[in-house]
């Protein structure tokens, strides 16, 4: 890809790993002006469309705060009842539509490969926010600046990495985009953790062991982490299920607490979750009895991803030169520490 300007970002596959490393590069500049102690209105005047026709938090309001921490205004629709599709108006119409209006548009859609209609209808910069059981890339290069974060390994190194991830593959759009930007690096252990109904679709599997990395498909957790470097798991993503009953048979089935951990995690383990966690009683994957534990990297996780849109909406919008030129020190008070539990 090499030129983000004006491009539509629909999937992790537009990307090579120099790609991920300007990002990331660009990415790491940005964390100040997302830990609030930079302010830059380099994007004064620009006005992002962040439209959501699936429930969302993390995401929405993540996408709407980067572009605001850049000086852009937001503009949000939540949900079809709320936006002329109620009406019976087509993708097409929509997107064309909207686009007179804002100069980046940012789309979450239940139905894979809706997001790519979005884009097919404007040259003003699409971005795919999440497409049914399809892809999620954004998630996924911010769990990937994540774990190079966490790890220890800013310039990207991650051959040889393990990493297991737990839970629903089957309909986990976030596990498919990462297990696919994962799979630029070499020699890659992947291990696949999931009941046989909701392991990782083939056609991803095959993908991954093309590029000459291992892969491991197993339903016992305590086996499947055992060597793991990075652990990430994943709610049942019910909305995805016809059959409510069948939800509740899977719900639980793959939990993590502090006494799994140190049982069966290797010391230092990394613990990821795109979130939300499912908090009800006997259903969360990563225990809250986990909070403490400084290889929970949930609200990191969740942190980086600011910097990262930021660094992916100044490039798609060629101003990634101009950041450091309107700099200047917030004004207002900003913690130390966010949560808290942050350790």
């Amino acid at each position: 890809m090499h030129n983000f300007r004006g491009a539509h970002i629909l999937s992790v596959d537009q990307f090579d790993r120099q790609d991920i490393g300007v990002l990331f590069g660009l990415a790491a500049e940005m964390e100040p002006f997302a830990q609030r102690r930079k302010l830059t209105r380099v994007l004064e005047g620009a006005v992002l469309g962040n439209f959501f026709f699936e429930p969302s938090t993390r995401s929405r309001v993540s996408f709407g705060a980067a572009f605001n921490r850049l000086g852009g205004s937001v503009r949000d629709t939540t949900g079809f009842q709320f936006s002329s599709m109620a009406k019976g108006e087509s993708i097409y119409d929509t997107s064309r539509v909207v686009s007179g209006y804002v100069d980046v548009v940012v789309v979450r859609h239940p139905v894979e490969g809706s997001v790519a209609e979005f884009a097919a209808a404007t040259r003003v910069p699409v971005i795919n926010g999440g497409d049914g059981p399809g892809e999620h890339p954004t998630q996924a290069m911010l769990d990937l600046y994540t774990i190079q974060k966490e790890l220890g390994r800013p310039r990207g190194e991650l051959d040889g990495l393990e990493v297991a991830m737990v839970g629903d593959l089957k309909f986990g759009r976030t596990v498919h985009s990462l297990a696919r930007l994962l799979s630029l690096y070499k020699n890659v252990r992947f291990v696949f953790i999931a009941p046989d109904a909701l392991q990782m679709p083939e056609a991803i599997v095959e993908r991954v062991r093309s590029r000459g990395h291992a892969v491991r498909q197993t339903g016992d957790l305590a086996e499947g982490v055992a060597r793991a470097d990075v652990i990430y798991s994943t709610r049942v993503q019910q909305e995805r299920f016809t059959d409510a009953e069948e939800v509740e048979k899977y719900r639980g089935t793959f939990s993590i607490d502090q006494h799994f951990y140190e049982r069966h995690c290797k010391p230092g383990a990394v613990l990821m979750h795109p979130l939300p966690r499912d908090s009800r009683p006997g259903a969360n994957e990563l225990d809250d009895d986990l909070n403490r534990n400084p290889a929970l990297a949930i609200f990191r996780q969740t942190d980086n991803g600011i910097p990262v849109r930021m660094a992916l909406f100044a490039l798609v919008l060629g101003v990634e030169g101009e950041v450091r030129k309107t700099a200047r020190e917030v004004s207002w008070f900003v913690p130390a520490k966010i949560g808290v539990d942050d350790v």
